[in-house]
């Protein structure tokens, strides 16, 4: 992530867990997809490590615009994709691998006008695709139950209801249009940070951005997806940064791979689908003292492997991999 003093444009991008995600993906040749594109950093790692092909997905038009001046430099060995990563497998199959980056970029982050950061002032907008109802639209149109609720589930904010309740108040006066006014709204519900915990607004705009981005749905959907468009023996790995998104891939995995926990004795005996994956890491991989010290971001990363069965694609619900549920209507 750039520093508070370098501007987009000449703070290097570090891919987070990019030695590691290399290592347990080795040898890496073939066509690859990077689903998450950003600043390019996985796709140049792919290709310079052996990839015949990577095929590069982002739902942001601004990451391709800033990857123009180097993207001639890999000819016909890179394609890009404006698109989500769950409908990859109409993008591509047979794949020999599928790399996601979950969450918001540093480049995105650093845009003020983009609307994603509470350290910046700028519009409340975070839409990944600058298209559909921003930040701003939820905050100012939904009902209080609706907007806690998404506090709630999606950013793990315990005090959804009281801050949900002062967005309410505060819109009344105003509509609320800025990151920073947002912010200090949140702030004012929650004591004050001590050094070294996150910024008290840090689970609100998570939980906004997850719901302006469907990130829940389209992890869900880009999983199953992924399963469709790789080939037997393909690898699929997968950095998250917080313990939802982990623990939707982890179990998603652990089920695919037939480790779908102890059977109930009592229960009829079944008979058991052939696994679709292999683990390839049985724990998440996580940065190692080099990484942290280069790059703090990569903290709370964790990169989970997996291999490609011959076994037929097929599904999941979006429950059993402990998708949150909203339970209040947007409406």
């Amino acid at each position: 992530m750039a520093s508070a003093e370098q501007s987009p444009s000449d703070a290097p991008h570090v891919p987070v867990l990019l030695r590691p995600l290399l290592a347990a993906v080795a040898p890496v040749s073939g066509t690859w997809l990077d689903g998450t594109f950003g600043a390019g950093g996985y796709t140049k790692g792919l290709l310079e490590a052996g990839a015949d092909r990577v095929i590069g997905v982002d739902r942001d038009p601004l990451a391709f615009e800033m990857a123009a001046p180097w993207v001639s430099d890999y000819g016909d060995r890179l394609v890009l994709q404006q698109g989500v990563f769950s409908r990859m497998d109409e993008y591509a199959q047979d794949l020999d691998g599928v790399v996601l980056d979950l969450g918001v970029s540093s480049m995105q982050l650093d845009q003020a006008e983009r609307g994603f950061s509470f350290l910046r002032d700028g519009p409340l907008d975070m839409r990944m695709s600058q298209e559909g109802p921003s930040a701003a639209d939820l905050v100012n149109e939904l009902p209080e139950a609706a907007l806690a609720d998404i506090l709630f589930q999606f950013g793990e904010e315990r005090a959804s209801r009281r801050i949900a309740r002062a967005i309410l108040r505060e819109r009344e006066k105003a509509p609320i249009t800025t990151t920073l006014r947002l912010a200090e709204i949140v702030e004012g519900c929650l004591p004050r940070a001590k050094p070294g915990q996150s910024h008290p607004a840090t689970r609100s705009f998570q939980g906004l951005r997850i719901a302006v981005n469907a990130e829940y749905e389209e992890l869900y959907e880009g999983l199953m997806a992924a399963e469709r468009a790789l080939k037997p023996g393909g690898k699929l790995a997968v950095v998250t940064f917080h313990s939802i998104e982990d623990r939707m891939v982890k179990r998603f995995l652990q089920s695919r791979a037939g480790q779908t926990g102890r059977a109930n004795r009592y229960a009829p005996q079944l008979e058991e689908a052939a696994p679709q994956f292999e683990l390839l890491s049985r724990r998440a991989i996580g940065p190692d003292d080099e990484e942290l010290a280069e790059n703090p971001r990569s903290r709370s990363a964790k990169l989970r492997v997996a291999r490609r069965t011959d076994a037929p694609a097929g599904g999941i619900d979006a429950k059993s991999i402990g998708m949150p549920q909203l339970k209040e209507t947007r409406r």
